[in-house]
């Protein structure tokens, strides 16, 4: 089972690196919600997989092996509001860039630099 999210992740990364680079502010935006599930997906899965096991230990019992370890599910929840939050606000920073503009492509978003710095 582990063999199928490695594979998995390492698509997530691949796709999320191949959109990173591309030369669109929009891509980028996806490959980093990309990149960010595939870390998401990678610290579940270092927590280790158990299959029908609660996080509950009965007081007073010794830790089970069987039992599944909450916090990389509670590490999870958190980056998956703080990744939700992010992209919100650079779709707002994109939309913004757009109506401004009107591209989404860095070299067309060079209004600081002098004319001579692109000859």
């Amino acid at each position: 089972m582990e063999f199928l999210f490695a594979i998995t992740i390492g698509v997530l990364v691949a796709s999320a690196v191949y959109l990173m680079l591309s030369n669109h502010l929009l891509r980028f935006i996806f490959g980093l919600v990309l990149i960010s599930n595939a870390a998401n997906l990678t610290i579940f899965v270092a927590g280790r997989l158990t299959d029908g096991a609660p996080p509950l230990i009965p007081e007073g019992a010794d830790a089970p092996a069987l039992a599944a370890n909450a916090l990389p599910q509670a590490l999870v929840l958190t980056a998956i509001v703080i990744g939700f939050g992010l992209f919100a606000f650079a779709i707002v920073l994109v939309f913004r860039a757009w109506t401004t503009l009107n591209s989404l492509t860095p070299d067309d978003m060079r209004l600081a630099e002098p004319e001579e710095a692109h000859k």
